[in-house]
């Protein structure tokens, strides 16, 4: 007869029950964390929209960084904002669907973003619509090329040759090589501004602009929605009611944006950063050579280092065009000392004021706001027909008084009407 041995039961406490409980709990978490991210990184990378083929003049594509990391070197980027009303919801009145372009549309918002090799500071250059420039031959996708215009408005050159044509002509006008860029529609704009759960900017006095449906108070508002895109769609509300105090009140529009995205509030909300990857790859054509998950990872890396002081937006130098009151050219002193600037890779320096469609926020607003004074170490402007000299790498070039602009971190107030 076989004895039986039992052997010790083991005390039962509440801490076993208690840290498998935590631990599965724990498990749990983990792997949803796990899954939500690769759902989010998944699902951010399927919603890119079919790429532009992007060529450059000599008719080669640009070749995509292939590595991981910050991306080396200065990065040029284009950005192209349409007019089209094509595809766009409903949420133009029928005057402005009417008034609005169809397919491609046109190019009216357009900055080229200049990041520095040394990732210390970036230039963001807004070239006014109305600009009177040369426009070169394009290439079409149909292997053809369209014709050169000795003069045509610039937002024109969208419609005429595509992303490929604003990019040719938008390199002879800065000097720069952009091998990246992209077009953004109206619904991008609500887009991010939903996503990042509204953009706070400073109305100096009321905003009134029936052509976009606009009314508001001055003071502190939250834009979102409809309302962020008819606020940097505004023209007849915004400053003299050109396209020009339109640029200098888009720029307050997207500092104030900047220093939002770059917040601790912001930047250490996965679920806000995820909305606001989702929203620019939803509504955001980007080039060929832009497409990549890694070569956006490497951009946003680069450009993660420049602190907002050191990131300046400006508007393109212009003056009125002595044939026509209602466009503009470019103004020679003005854009010698910017392609200075690029072509050394050093900052500009800011000696004018905000623009038409902006004050300072500390100042009381003003037809002429007072120019700030030009610092000392900043290297000075040509004259009208001279060489520029050279530019120490480690000054930046002043530009003349009459070129508009302001850095992210500037807090302005937008000028009504």
């Amino acid at each position: 007869m076989y004895s039986v041995r039992h052997g010790r039961l083991p005390v039962r406490t509440a801490r076993g029950p208690l840290a498998r409980l935590i631990a599965s709990v724990l498990a749990v978490a983990a792997v949803s964390a796990t899954a939500v991210t690769a759902y989010a990184v998944g699902d951010t990378v399927t919603s890119l929209k079919p790429s532009i083929h992007l060529v450059s003049a000599s008719g080669r594509s640009v070749a995509a960084p292939p590595s991981v990391g910050a991306e080396s070197g200065a990065v040029n980027i284009l950005l192209a904002g349409t007019d089209t009303r094509t595809g766009q919801g409903g949420q133009f009145s029928s005057a402005d669907e009417l008034a609005g372009s169809s397919g491609a549309g046109n190019n009216d918002v357009t900055m080229v973003l200049h990041l520095s090799a040394d990732h210390t500071h970036a230039t963001v250059i807004s070239i006014p619509r109305d600009l009177m420039v040369p426009v070169p031959a394009c290439p079409t996708p149909s292997g053809g090329s369209t014709s050169a215009q000795s003069s045509a408005q610039f937002n024109t050159t969208l419609s005429t040759g595509g992303l490929s044509c604003v990019v040719l002509t938008a390199e002879a006008l800065t000097g720069l090589s952009i091998p990246y860029a992209a077009e953004i529609s109206f619904d991008g704009v609500i887009a991010m501004s939903n996503a990042i759960g509204g953009v706070p900017v400073c109305l100096a006095t009321p905003v009134t602009d029936p052509y976009v449906g606009l009314d508001l108070p001055a003071g502190q508002q939250t834009l979102v929605g409809p309302q962020a895109l008819a606020f940097v769609r505004s023209r007849h509300g915004i400053g003299d009611g050109s396209d020009l105090g339109r640029i200098s009140n888009q720029q307050l529009f997207l500092s104030a944006l900047l220093r939002k995205a770059t917040s601790a509030g912001t930047l250490g909300n996965p679920f806000t950063l995820y909305s606001l990857a989702k929203a620019a790859t939803s509504n955001i054509q980007l080039s060929d050579t832009l497409a990549s998950p890694t070569t956006l990872v490497s951009i946003a890396l680069a450009l993660k280092s420049v602190p907002l002081s050191d990131f300046v937006f400006l508007q393109y130098p212009a003056m009125t065009d002595p044939d026509d009151p209602n466009r503009v050219v470019p103004e020679p002193d003005g854009v010698a000392a910017l392609k200075q600037a690029l072509a050394a890779d050093v900052p500009v320096v800011l000696t004018g004021h905000t623009g038409d469609g902006t004050v300072s926020a500390t100042a009381t607003p003003t037809p002429t706001p007072t120019p700030t004074p030009t610092p000392t170490t900043a290297a000075t402007a040509p004259a009208a027909g001279s060489t520029p000299a050279p530019t120490p790498s480690s000054t930046g070039v002043s530009l003349p008084s009459d070129v508009t602009g302001q850095t992210a971190d500037e807090q302005t107030c937008t000028k009504g009407n």
